[in-house]
């Protein structure tokens, strides 16, 4: 087994994730099986209970992991499905070691820091990188490791200590340590500054690790005098690696390959691959050629609550991308705050409300994605109505689905208190209900998560012909509340139709109306 670390200094969100992924991709393309794990290191079990403005979306993972969104492109970018226990937290490898010791298994020991937490952080990667990730449920060879943080953060040491010491018992033929700095230029004086990168390095390799790649972040291209000021302290030349912002994420692998990485992993790592790019890697290059050239637009208005920062709804994003570049076209994704639309911000700041109505008014289509709480609900609600009244497209996940429902029911079945038992629980019309399961005093872990089977009960189904005619489909699920299946036939009979509902056929999962207006979980 080979590892890869990727540590990051100067700033988070330095795009570690993005160049992780990256790196998977050109190795994959050469013929080999990667997996990939991201460690963060806040005390939280997961996820699952963050506001999204914490750290972004939460993934989904199908075993029902609620995990950091670096693991949503670790499975876009190499094709593979992740578990739960890809994603280590503080808090899991705390709560994996204090349930050790209270079993006993360190009985008559003081459990310290080093050597149980460091120890346990070891185990759980060497374990967990030998758990097959493919669809040929083969072994993998090389196992990429993100290290979330920055150097230096004291909530990382652990890690940083455990990693030391693994470097040496993996050997040195069978480790790597990529870091990921900022190189920036300041606008007064317009010159790249490299002293952020050194001290960082510095500092990386004062804790006992020493980088064998730097990979430098920028905003422009980097002047080759940065790169050998760069070199001349740590490194030779080779090994340091440019990353500017470019138009697509698709476009960093290629830069990757062209400065020759896979020639440097051949020799460091002693890999049985060509130093050539592979027939995958050209495709992937043609792949994002294409995407830089496109001309026709598709605009999408996603109204939510969590606009001001894009990655909480970055699979959104994504999967919208996908498609539209499966259609040749670009997409133009406009972020819409649900609460400007409201009735009330037209008094409070009429300006922003008419902006927002404007936005959503030229949008070529609607999404309203999941989220909790009752905040925003009622723009999100106009925004529903709009759409079905001007059968302009749309669709619904989740929340999104649940007050299409809610819209539906108070303007065609005229149920003025129709509500979720989310935000009334004595509405007298709950036309969207807690789950059974659904616990009100745990929060995480209590949902309705993973992937689920949703069978189509017809034939006549826009969206069963978007999925090829399939009789079932597979998706990713996360939430507490559920369609009312006492009251589905109210709607069915004002043209609401439920075509798609769970295996034993009680929960509903997929609804459309009439004038395939789609609405969908």
């Amino acid at each position: 087994m080979k590892y890869i670390m990727v540590t990051g200094g100067v700033i988070s969100g330095i795009g570690k994730g993005i160049i992780a992924s990256s790196i998977g991709t050109i190795l994959k393309s050469c013929g080999l099986r990667v997996i990939a794990i991201k460690i963060d290191p806040y005390i939280n079990i997961d996820a699952g209970t963050f506001s999204p403005y914490e750290h972004g979306e939460v993934f989904v993972l199908n075993d029902g992991g609620e995990v950091d969104l670096d693991l949503g492109n670790y499975e876009r970018f190499l094709d593979i499905n992740l578990y739960k226990d890809n994603n280590i937290t503080t808090g899991k490898i705390y709560q994996h070691v204090i349930n050790k010791e209270r079993h006993g298994d360190y009985l008559g020991k003081t459990v310290q820091v080093v050597p149980h937490i460091t120890d346990a952080a070891q185990e759980w990667v060497m374990n967990q990188a030998k758990v097959p990730v493919d669809d040929d449920r083969k072994e993998p060879q090389i196992c990429v490791i993100e290290l979330g943080g920055t150097i230096g953060d004291i909530e990382g040491m652990p890690f940083i200590e455990a990693f030391r010491q693994f470097q040496f018992k993996a050997k040195k033929e069978n480790f790597c340590n990529i870091h990921v700095s900022l190189v920036p230029q300041p606008n007064a004086t317009g010159e790249q500054k490299t002293k952020p990168t050194q001290n960082s390095v510095r500092a990386l390799r004062g804790l006992g690790l020493s980088p064998d790649l730097i990979v430098c972040r920028s905003g422009k291209p980097i002047e080759m005098a940065v790169k050998e000021k760069i070199s001349m302290f740590y490194v030779e030349p080779e090994q340091v690696i440019f990353v500017q912002d470019v138009s697509s994420t698709y476009r960093v692998p290629i830069l990757l390959e062209e400065q020759g990485i896979i020639k440097y992993f051949k020799q460091r790592l002693n890999l049985p691959v060509d130093d050539h790019p592979s027939d995958l890697l050209v495709r992937w290059k043609k792949m994002a050629d294409r995407y830089e050239r496109l001309l026709k637009v598709c605009s999408i208005a996603l109204i939510g609550k969590y606009t001001k920062l894009s990655d909480c709804y970055a699979s959104v994003f994504k999967a919208l991308e996908h498609s539209a570049l499966a259609i040749n076209h670009k997409l133009d994704l406009m972020y819409i705050d649900s609460t400007e639309l409201e009735r009330s911000a037209e008094a409070e700041n009429s300006v922003k409300y008419h902006q927002a109505w404007h936005k959503l008014c030229k949008a070529d289509g609607i999404l309203v994605p999941g989220e909790f709480g009752i905040r925003g609900t009622e723009g999100k609600l106009q925004a529903i109505s709009w759409a079905r009244t001007k059968e302009k497209p749309f669709l619904g996940v989740c929340l999104g689905m649940q007050l299409a429902v809610v819209e539906f029911a108070r303007n065609c079945l005229n149920w003025e208190d129709a509500n979720s038992t989310e935000f009334d629980r004595d509405t007298k019309n709950p036309v969207v209900i807690d789950m059974p399961q659904h616990n009100a005093g745990d929060m995480g872990g209590t949902m309705r998560l993973g992937k689920r089977k949703t069978v189509f009960k017809t034939q006549n189904s826009f969206l069963r012909k978007l999925y090829g005619d399939e009789m079932f489909v597979e998706e990713q699920h996360r939430h507490w509340y559920e369609v009312n299946p006492e009251l589905t036939h109210c709607f069915e009979e004002k043209g609401l139709k439920f075509v798609g509902h769970d295996t034993e056929g009680n929960r509903m999962e997929i609804i459309e109306l009439e004038s395939e207006c789609l609405i969908c979980l």
